[in-house]
């Protein structure tokens, strides 16, 4: 197992231990909670109909480093997440405006650095919105935050809730990509790279 540490000026993978897996007859999916400070991430191996937990974590960036200096970062943090974990799936949450368009726009950018690493690896992208992953997780889409870190947890047979909370997204939306693959129906948007 290879684990990455920070090294002075970098930004910072936490609790990013990337390993050549077994996959034992399952698939891989890597979900994704796009950010420039914090993207959270997720892996999970899907057997069936069951769920089985592999990591968590969330690669960060300084808020005094320059936009993209932070985008190479988090670039280069997913194309390790993508080599190590060789996922099926890479499947990102879809850019949701709310008030804070400054906001909306470097999330942008974070996504768009997410559906590039994918792409360049030749990996099957899955794009679910907020409404569709709390759906999936809670059967109710307008459920709370906690709600659904609450259900990420039980799902996943996990002792308490990954932390930090970008962290349980990405494993949510892995969650989601899981079920709604399962079903035999694709609920979000879907693209292959290379």
């Amino acid at each position: 197992m290879r684990v990455l540490q920070d090294r002075p000026g970098e930004g910072n993978l936490f609790h990013m231990a990337v390993s050549m897996i077994d996959r034992r007859g399952g698939r891989i999916i890597l979900g994704i909670d796009p950010g420039t400070a914090t993207m959270g991430w997720g892996v999970i191996r899907q057997e069936g109909n069951r769920l089985h937990y592999i990591q968590h974590g969330a690669i960060t960036t300084p808020a005094a480093w320059e936009m993209p200096c932070r985008l190479g970062r988090l670039f280069d943090g997913v194309t390790e997440l993508v080599k190590g974990y060789r996922p099926e799936t890479v499947a990102v949450e879809e850019l949701f405006f709310n008030t804070n368009v400054t906001t909306g726009i470097t999330v942008g950018q974070a996504r768009g650095v997410v559906l590039l690493a994918a792409y360049k690896a030749g990996v099957e992208v899955a794009e679910y919105t907020p409404l569709q992953v709390k759906q999936a997780i809670t059967s109710y889409g307008r459920a709370e935050k906690r709600q659904v870190q609450e259900m990420v947890k039980t799902l996943l047979n996990l002792r308490e809730i990954p932390r930090p909370d970008d962290a349980a997204d990405g494993l949510a939306i892995a969650i989601c990509h899981a079920f709604s693959a399962g079903m035999g129906r694709q609920r979000g948007k879907v693209g292959v790279g290379k």
